[in-house]
């Protein structure tokens, strides 16, 4: 078997205000919509957002994690703070070999995008 991508589900209580932040606040790209679930991505990195209304195994709401490996995080966590995104944990250096920031989604959700230190493996 050979996998290709992986998709996290964060639960969120409103699509209109989920969608517009992961599409104009992260850059991320609309890829479906069927019912109460929004497909978006950037890159290969891939979540679906569902809604209050979606069938199926639910979470709360804003308990999703995701950590987003990347080959930068510095610019873009100026360019999403500066578009009003929630950051917390600013880049940093960290003990785990690691460059990286957290930030919440308007539900509580919360994405880590991380790079390797240089020399760090």
């Amino acid at each position: 078997m050979k996998t290709f991508c992986a998709a996290t589900i964060f639960q969120v209580s409103d699509l209109s205000i989920a969608v517009p932040f992961y599409t104009e606040v992260l850059g991320f790209t609309k890829y479906f919509e069927f019912g109460s679930v929004v497909g978006i991505q950037h890159g290969e990195v891939r979540i679906h957002l569902s809604g209050p209304k979606a069938q199926g195994h639910k979470k709360a709401i804003g308990e999703g994690d995701m950590y987003i490996f990347c080959d930068e995080v510095d610019d873009y966590f100026k360019a999403i703070s500066a578009k009003g995104a929630n950051t917390f944990a600013p880049p940093e250096d960290r003990g785990y070999g690691m460059r990286d920031f957290a930030v919440q989604d308007p539900d509580g959700n919360v994405l880590a995008f991380g790079k390797n230190i240089e020399g760090e493996k």
